[in-house]
Order: structure tokens, then sequence, then C-alpha cells
């Protein structure tokens, strides 16, 4: 196992041997000094050695290193020599076999017939006491199989319960994280939609107030006056929103809440519009009342197709209509215009009303109008509520 030497250390047999000769040793001195039935001879001492054999192995190969263990002890067993010298050697190969192995509860029911076979066998040949001796020592190493196989039903549950814990953990991690992308792409539409209507609108008019003052006909202060006050108030809504956008970005709640925009505010982004020389026509008649977020998302689709048609349509008249349909909302703007100039709209003012529209579950076309220009329609559902009209 590559990446691991102390794994590789355990599994050596320049460790693992010294051990188990270790092991072996200690228990012939015991089958020596305190025999069984039978004392301790040659073959005895043959099958001891050969039953420690098999846990030189038992660390790479748990299942076939019991398996020889069990045949190997099963004859000396069967032939009355001392049982407990192989105590030891039983023990550890249970431990490891159920700690490493697999399919642990039928491979020690295996091991457990064989050792009651082993039992039955001595009965068949030898007093009570012998019985009871190697009962004895069966019901130790059942009872040590049994107490690894709590500790690793009690391991495999707590690490179940990390598991789990560190999924959950994950899970809110992610959760947070798409929560916060959300925020940001919301953050960055709505930046975009100000920042592009009002520095359009600013633009238009500043450009009118600049041919009055450059014009041959006589100033007309009225007029300048008139352009460059839209100006002004073009200014102070801009700067109204986005301190409202940049508190929700810094995540403060000083001062008091900006009032988000709806409905009723698409009549200040007509005006604004009229302001750089355009005809608008606005119908928002018997629309009824709206939640909040359909009034934001119509607002800022009207406010994003407005700019598109002052910078690039070339109108002299465009229409705004709201009206509430079976579908819900229904925000329709269409101008005169040129229209567009390829198949596909292009650019991030169509992308980010489609992603307005659909935000709260809408829907968003945009294409060139059946009489000419451009027309932005867009479906905002109205949860709970009834159509206007027939």
């Amino acid at each position: 196992m590559r990446g691991r030497p102390g794994v590789r250390a355990l599994d050596a047999p320049a460790v693992m041997v010294p051990a188990v000769g270790a092991l072996a040793a200690c228990a012939a001195v015991a089958a020596g000094m305190w025999p069984g039935v039978r004392p301790l001879d040659a073959l005895g001492a043959v099958l001891l050695v050969a039953v420690h054999v098999p846990l030189v192995l038992l660390r790479r190969h748990p299942g076939p290193a019991l398996a020889a263990l069990v045949v190997l002890a099963l004859p000396y067993h069967l032939m009355q020599y001392q049982h407990h010298a192989l105590v030891p050697a039983e023990v550890i190969a249970m431990f490891g076999y159920a700690v490493l192995g697999r399919r642990v509860r039928v491979v020690l029911s295996v091991a457990g017939f064989l050792l009651l076979t082993c039992v039955v066998g001595m009965a068949m040949r030898a007093g009570g006491s012998s019985v009871r001796e190697q009962i004895a020592v069966i019901e130790g190493v059942v009872a040590v199989a049994i107490a690894v196989q709590v500790w690793r039903g009690h391991r495999a549950r707590v690490a179940a319960i990390t598991e789990r814990a560190e999924r959950a953990e994950r899970t809110r991690e992610e959760e947070a994280r798409r929560r916060v992308a959300e925020e940001r792409l919301r953050i960055a539409r709505d930046l975009h939609d100000l920042l592009a209507h009002s520095i359009t609108v600013i633009g238009v008019q500043a450009g009118a107030a600049a041919h009055l003052v450059r014009g041959d006909r006589p100033l007309d202060r009225d007029e300048l006056g008139e352009a460059l006050a839209s100006i002004a108030a073009t200014c102070r809504d801009a700067r109204t929103e986005l301190r409202g956008t940049l508190q929700v970005l810094r995540g403060t709640e000083a001062g008091p809440p900006e009032i988000l925009p709806g409905v009723t505010a698409i009549a200040g982004l007509a005006e604004a519009a009229r302001a750089t020389g355009l005809r608008v026509a606005l119908d928002d008649a018997e629309i009824g009342t709206l939640p909040p977020e359909v009034g934001v998302a119509a607002y800022r689709i009207v406010q994003e197709a407005l700019t598109n048609v002052v910078k690039h349509a070339a109108a002299s008249a465009v229409s705004v209509g709201l009206a509430r349909e079976r579908e819900g909302l229904v925000v329709r703007v269409a101008d005169d215009g040129r229209g567009p100039s390829g198949g596909t709209p292009e650019g991030f003012g169509v992308l980010g009303m489609i992603e307005r529209a659909r935000s709260i579950g809408g829907t968003l076309d945009a294409g060139a109008g059946d009489g000419g220009g451009f027309v932005v329609t867009a479906v905002l559902p109205v949860k709970d509520s009834a159509p206007v009209g027939p």
C-alpha cells in the first residue's frame, strides 16, 4: 500500500515473524510446564508451531489465515494436548478477522461449528473434565469474537454519523455559496439596469442641452433649464437606487430602508425617456395590486427596454403597455426604430431581461415587430390573483 509506510512495516515479515515466533515459544513453554491429558511430544510441538504460522499473514489475508489456523488447531485439540496454550493464537486470529475480514458472521459461525465438532469428538474419546475444559476455552474465544463484533458495529455507526454530519456541513456550505452567487447576480443585474439607464438618459439629455447652447437660434433659458433639471432628477433617482443596492451589498442596515421601485415608478421612466425627445405612450390602467417581486421585475424590464430604445433603436416613438391577463402580468415595450441588426439580439441587456423574468418564474421574448421596430414582451406570473377584465 503506497503512501502508508506504517502499514508496510506492520505487514513486513521482518516484524511479524519474530513476534509470532515469540508467541509460539511462549505457548510451547506453557504446554510443556502444564501438560494436559496428553503431554507435549514432537507431533504436538509441530502442530503447536504450525498453528501460529498463519498469524504472519493475518493482516494481509485474514480469511485464509483464520481458516488455516482452525484446520491446524482441530487435530491439536482432538489429540488432547494442552488446550490453553493455543488460546492467545486463536483469540488473535478471531480478533484480526473480526476487524479486517469480510462476511464476518458467516465465517465466525463456521469456525464455531468446527470448534463444536471438536468438543463432540473429545467427548467421545475422553472424560468429562476434558470436555468442560475445552468448552471453557471455546467460550473464551467466542466471547472475544463477540466483543470485537460489538466494537466493530459501534465503530461503523460512529463512522456513519460522522459521514452524515460532514455531508450535511458540505450541503450547508454549498447552499450558502449558491445563495451568495444568486445575490451577487441579482445585484449585478440591478447595477447594470440602473447605471445603463441613468447614464444613457443623462447622456442624451446632456447632448440636447449642449445642442441648445451651441445652436444658431437664440438660447431658450426655460428649455435649457428643463433639460438640466431632468439631468438633476435622473441623477437623484440613480443615487437613491444606488445607495440601496450598495447597502444590500455591504450587508448594513444603517438608515431607513430604501423603497423598491415598482410599477408605479414606470411613469417616471416614461417621463425620463420623453425628455430625450421620444414620444412615449404608457398604458398601465387597471393592473391592480402586484407582489413586490413582480413590480420590481416589471420596472427593471421596462427600464432596460427603454434604455435600449434610446441607445440603439433610433426610434421616434415607443409604447409601453402593462396588462393583467390570465397568465399574469404582461409587459410589452415596442418601438418604431430600425429593429434588430441580426436574427438574435446580442448583449447583456436582453440577457439581463430574460434572467429577470425567469427569476420569478416568467418568460420574455424579444425580437422584430410585425410592422418593424423592436418588441419586448414579458409574461410575469402573479400568484393567487384573478385576471382583470372579462
